[in-house]
């Protein structure tokens, strides 16, 4: 991995520089009088928790909002952006987490889509244009290759040569190795630190503060709409930047030693199952899960982890093989029985498994409704205790009739935690339990899955997130097109080795 200067340049230009841009939405004060200066030739993080603004100023730089105060400068010329034409006539190129590219086209054909003179594509001077770009900043691209024939880091590049096809200064990359094995991260940080060579500027938006450390110059952290601070890389480390973003010292404990795992509580044999569009999705799936350990299961999004953990949950019927836990037969086998075979299941839509417009408490008895009887109607009385319990045990900041619809989406998380925890299951599937949560959240819910481990629980965590991998799994299970392409002892596993299992081009 790259490594910043510890300082710009003296004398560099600023690249852009917003100051007190104000966004409002109705009550909610999104940015109130944020400043953001890029020097040119930087690479500049933008750092924060959910909700903290991050998402409103680069959408106002963009042009997909506009602000409500506040003004915007490149290079040192004041400009008007009241849309993304004026943003790329400015000189800002944006890359986003969800690609806009049309898949059976050609890399030429999207570089230059809404760019040309008219409906017709001149095809040889889309190539040459692509070339151009390719050769020029480094990023290599085939102009002819077939978008939906590459991989999701080739098709990010193809992104980013939009962007500079178009002539950006600054280009804005929104959460750029969220769905990359590390291998593509690689890559893409070497193409960020070519651009930066020749002068590009960078904004970074990211939460992971281990990337934030190796690639970029500067750091501005948002909190609460607000600037919490602005620092150099190089004078800063991990722990500050969390303690910037949540406001107070955030712990990040070492890597939490496992006991001597038990027997096994879940055994998997030949599972299969079928996918979304009835093709296979697991293929002969096998491993064991024992008390007292995590099990996390890695790969890349769309190789079955998804409905290897449906399965588990009793969402999908199994094709093939078998999954037990204790003298339960969780293969075909409804949710309920699942539940009643003491498996905890937390799903990675954390908002399909809860009723938004029911209360906290609704929600945290909602799978044990028949526990919380009298005859045929509810105990109203045991229940809001129940919740008023859960709430304080699982610090969970909202009261017990406020509506799940208005929680933020760590104290979803929570009140599903608080759900599934408070029954003490032998066995816990979890999908994703981290996913678009903030610091503070994301350290409490890691927390809770290792204090079940050390309770004697088997946690089978199934995570696209591989920092989380490294620093929760005892064991870890690599699935490429469905089937088990290895097992890694999580102590001594190797980021390099996982990326390039998870890619399929290594066995374990």
């Amino acid at each position: 991995m790259t490594r910043p200067r510890a300082d710009p340049p003296a004398g560099t230009a600023h690249a852009i520089e917003a100051r007190g841009i104000v966004k409002r939405y109705g009550d909610l004060l999104a940015n109130d009088h944020v400043d953001l200066t890029v020097a040119r030739g930087d690479i500049h993080a933008l750092l924060g928790e959910n909700g903290a603004g991050k998402t409103t100023l680069m959408r106002v730089l963009y042009g997909l909002a506009v602000a409500d105060a506040g003004t915007v400068a490149v290079d040192g010329r004041r400009v008007e952006i009241r849309s993304p034409r004026d943003a790329i006539a400015a000189g800002i190129g944006m890359v986003t987490q969800h690609f806009s590219l049309v898949g059976p086209m050609s890399v030429a054909e999207n570089v230059v889509l809404g760019h040309t003179d008219g409906f017709r594509v001149d095809h040889a001077a889309a190539r040459r244009r692509v070339t151009e770009v390719s050769e020029r900043f480094g990023v290599p691209a085939d102009p002819a290759a077939i978008v939906a024939d590459l991989s999701v880091g080739q098709r990010q590049r193809v992104e980013i040569l939009k962007a500079l096809s178009r002539d950006c200064r600054v280009l804005v990359l929104d959460e750029p190795t969220a769905v990359l094995v590390p291998q593509e991260v690689d890559a893409l940080f070497a193409t960020l630190d070519r651009l930066r060579s020749g002068g590009m500027s960078v904004v970074f938006i990211s939460h992971k503060l281990r990337e934030v450390m190796a690639l970029t110059d500067r750091v501005t952290v948002l909190r609460g709409g607000r600037v919490a601070g602005t620092v150099a890389t190089a004078a800063t480390d991990e722990d500050a930047l969390a303690e910037m973003m949540v406001g107070r010292a955030a712990l990040r404990p070492a890597r939490p030693a496992g006991g001597r795992a038990g027997a096994p509580v879940l055994i998997v044999r030949g599972l299969s199952a079928a996918g979304r569009h009835g093709l296979p999705a697991l293929r002969e799936v096998s491993f064991e899960l024992r008390a007292g350990e995590i099990v996390a299961v890695a790969g890349v999004s769309g190789n079955g982890q998804t409905e290897l953990g449906e399965v588990l949950s009793g969402m999908r019927r199994a094709t093939a093989g078998s999954a037990r836990a204790g003298d339960t037969e969780l293969a075909d086998t409804p949710p309920d029985v699942v539940m009643r075979a003491g498996v905890g299941r937390i799903p990675e839509d954390r908002d399909a498994s809860v009723v938004g417009e029911f209360s906290v408490a609704y929600n945290l008895v909602l799978e044990q409704l028949n526990d919380f009887r009298r005859g045929t109607v509810l105990d109203e009385r045991r229940i809001r205790a129940r919740a008023q319990e859960l709430i304080e045990r699982f610090s969970i900041k909202a009261g017990p009739d406020d509506r799940v619809a208005t929680l933020s989406g760590g104290n979803v998380q929570k009140v599903l935690l608080a759900r599934v925890l408070a029954r003490d299951p032998q066995v816990l599937v979890v999908a994703q339990p981290t996913r678009g949560l903030d610091v503070g959240a994301t350290q409490y819910v890691r927390s809770q899955l290792v204090a079940q481990r050390d309770r004697g629980a088997g946690v089978l965590l199934i995570s696209e997130d591989l920092d989380e991998i490294l620093a929760l799994a005892d064991r870890i299970l690599v699935l490429y097109e469905g089937r088990v392409a290895g097992e890694v002892d999580g102590a001594a596993a190797d980021r390099q080795r996982l990326g390039l299992m998870m890619a399929g081009r290594a066995a374990a």
